[in-house]
C-alpha cells in the first residue's frame, strides 16, 4: 500500500497479489485532527490485508528537507503509533506532476483530475517501489547463481578425486591379494619334493 499525503487528502494505492502491479485506491478526505485519518487508514489496512506501507516523502529538488517534508515525517510518526506493519519512506519528487501529466493525456477535466490525482500519484509511487524491489531481487539472484555453480563444480571435482583415490586403493589391494592354492597344486608340489629327495 502506498500513500500520497496532502494537506486535504490522502491518495492510496495497492498492489496485486503478486506485488508486481500497482493500481489506484480511494482518496481519503482528511478530517480535523489526525485520529479520523488514522482510523480510516487502519480500516483500509484491515480490509486489504496490507503488509507494508510506502509513504511519499516530498523532498526539495536538491534533495534537502523542507516544511512539507517535516509535516510528512510527523504524519509517519503518528502512523507508526497506529499500525504494526513496516512503513517505508520514498522520495516522491515530481510524482504529483507526473500523475497530472498522465491525467491530462487522458483528457480528464480539471475537476475530475482533482478527485483522482492523489491516488494516481500514490499509484506511481508504489509502482516505482515494486519495480525497484523486483530489480533488486533479480540482481541478488544473478549474483547467487554463479556462486552456486562455482560451489557445485568444486564439490563435484572433490567427489571425483575421492572416487579416484578409492579406485586406486582397491586396485592395489586386489593386486597383492594372495589366491589360495588348490589340491592339485599341493599334489604337484609334494611329487616334486619326493623326486628331489630321491635324486
Amino acid at each position: 500500500m502506498a500513500l500520497d499525503v496532502g494537506a486535504k487528502t490522502i491518495g492510496t494505492a495497492f498492489s496485486d497479489e503478486t506485488e508486481s502491479i500497482a493500481f489506484p485506491g480511494q482518496t481519503i478526505i482528511r478530517q480535523e485532527g489526525r485520529k479520523r485519518d488514522m482510523a480510516a487508514l487502519r480500516q483500509l489496512i484491515a480490509e486489504r490485508e496490507v503488509r507494508e506501507i510506502v509513504v511519499g516523502l516530498p523532498l526539495m529538488m536538491d534533495g534537502s528537507h523542507g516544511i512539507q517534508t517535516e509535516k510528512i515525517e510527523d504524519f509517519v510518526v503518528m502512523l507508526r503509533d497506529s499500525v504494526r506493519i513496516p512503513i517505508l519512506l520514498q522520495d516522491e519528487r515530481l510524482s504529483t506532476s507526473e500523475a497530472e501529466r498522465v491525467l491530462i493525456a487522458g483528457n480528464q477535466k480539471r475537476d475530475q483530475r482533482k478527485q483522482t490525482i492523489d491516488s494516481l500519484a500514490a499509484c506511481l509511487l508504489l509502482q516505482t517501489h515494486l519495480d525497484r524491489r523486483a530489480e533488486q531481487k533479480n540482481a541478488d539472484v544473478s549474483t547467487a547463481v554463479p556462486h552456486f555453480a562455482e560451489t557445485a563444480n568444486a564439490s563435484a571435482t572433490s567427489g571425483m578425486q575421492h572416487d579416484d583415490d578409492d579406485y586406486s586403493e582397491d586396485t592395489l589391494s586386489s593386486g597383492i591379494h594372495e589366491t589360495p592354492a588348490s589340491e592339485a597344486d599341493h599334489k604337484i608340489l609334494e611329487e616334486t619334493n619326493k623326486e628331489t629327495n630321491t635324486a
